[in-house]
């Protein structure tokens, strides 16, 4: 028996799958129910071309909006998932798509990134998606790791 575990597919990496089960929570009437994770998160995957073909400067969509609240949101319950700390994020955008989110837990910021073209939001393939936000992860919980004391507060 090899102790080299098996690859899993990019829709089966834990944090897409908290992803989908987050946007899944927001479907009170059911509509989502027999799709599959590939179909509900599907609006995540824009391709290189699509992002090149909006506007450099453009009005975020609120459904664009959602998505990037969503995946922040996933950080967090991914990292609360892994530190059993409650993570928060807290998003401010402009009406042009510019702005800052930061995730929290305690009184620890365990990420702060600018965000630029918002309206540009999305990730070339499932692989990309989930490294992105496995790297969030990663980096959290190793702020939450390092500073612990903070992070109970």
């Amino acid at each position: 028996m090899s102790d080299i575990a098996p690859p899993i597919s990019d829709l089966d990496h834990p944090f897409v799958k908290t992803l989908a089960r987050l946007v899944r929570s927001a479907d009170s009437y059911g509509v989502w129910e027999r799709k599959t994770d590939g179909e509900v998160l599907a609006d995540f995957i824009v391709s290189r071309e699509e992002r090149r073909s909006r506007p450099i400067i453009d009005d975020p969509d609120p459904d664009i909006i959602d998505r990037v609240e969503a995946f922040y949101g996933a950080v967090s319950l991914a990292v609360e998932q892994v530190t059993g700390r409650v993570a928060s994020p807290i998003l401010k955008l402009n009406h042009e798509g510019f702005g800052r989110v930061l995730l929290t837990a305690g009184r620890l910021v365990v990420i702060s990134r600018t965000l630029r073209d918002v309206h540009r939001f999305g990730f070339d393939d499932f692989a990309a998606l989930a490294t992105a936000g496995g790297k969030l992860v990663d980096e959290a919980t190793a702020m939450i790791g390092r500073f612990p004391e903070v992070a109970d507060f």
